[in-house]
């Protein structure tokens, strides 16, 4: 049986108690700093409100998303807590990248494919993208169906996009006459990337540069590599007892590019 903790005759702590206290609180700040240092330069967790990169991540996943590939910037740290300019051990994206960034107007992070490089020349035309004046291959999968965060389910074409580097992956198209499928050319400025919506109907992504449009190096936060959990129709991950029938297992502990 534990032994109760000693105290004097005035009531105060004996000094054994006060070490172990001491010892509990040095413990939690260690975690804490621990758990900073992890986020702030490791890997970062994120989750997916909107249908913006459905079928590659859904909503409802969580993902981690590796501080270091792109070296640190200001939005490297929780709260973009100091403002400097530039990264430290930057590296570029790849085109296919899917990065978690901070669109210039903006004050929420999102999350996005890597399309175009500085210097690119990149436009939509008939729902089909075109890299340089080149159209990209993409190739008809299937026919599903595509559900929003407002439980807004409509028909949907999959296909999969092949980028001039190799990288493919599954876009899904409502039709290739919306807004966004017949754009002007944009010419990506240098320092800056081009991001765009595996979801190409329901994305507001560069192609809307009012709302996010060309990404500043600086304002890249990580490049996501795996889910790490993910539960249908965004329910809370502590509501544990909704789990059974709503957690995707089939989907958790994968690589975001497969």
């Amino acid at each position: 049986m534990k032994k109760a903790a000693k105290v004097t005759s005035t009531g105060k702590p004996a000094p054994q108690a006060k070490s172990e206290l001491r010892e509990t609180i040095v413990v939690i700040i260690q975690a804490l700093v621990i758990a900073l240092v992890f986020r702030s330069f490791l890997y970062q967790p994120f989750s997916i409100p909107t249908a913006s990169m459905q079928k590659s991540l859904l909503i409802g996943e969580y993902i981690l998303a590796s501080k270091f590939s792109y070296g640190y910037g200001r939005y490297s740290l929780p709260l973009g807590l100091i403002p400097f300019k530039g990264r430290i051990f930057g590296s570029e994206p790849k085109r296919g990248d899917i990065a978690v960034f901070r669109p210039v107007p903006q004050t929420d992070n999102y999350i996005k494919r890597v399309i175009g490089l500085p210097g690119d020349r990149v436009q939509m035309q008939g729902g089909r993208l075109y890299l340089n004046g080149t159209l990209v291959e993409r190739e008809l999968i299937s026919q599903g169906t595509d559900k929003d965060s407002y439980g807004t389910e409509l028909p949907v074409r999959l296909f999969r996009e092949t980028l001039p580097n190799g990288i493919n992956y599954t876009i899904q198209e409502i039709s290739d006459t919306g807004s966004l499928d017949n754009t002007p050319e944009y010419v990506v400025p240098a320092g800056h990337y081009f991001m765009m919506g595996d979801n190409r109907d329901r994305s507001a992504d560069s192609r809307v540069l009012q709302q996010v449009g060309y990404v500043p190096y600086d304002n890249l936060i990580g490049k996501a590599e795996v889910r790490f959990f993910s539960i249908k129709d965004n329910i809370n991950p502590w509501l544990v007892w909704k789990w059974p029938g709503n957690v995707r297992l089939d989907r958790m502990f994968e690589s975001v590019y497969q």
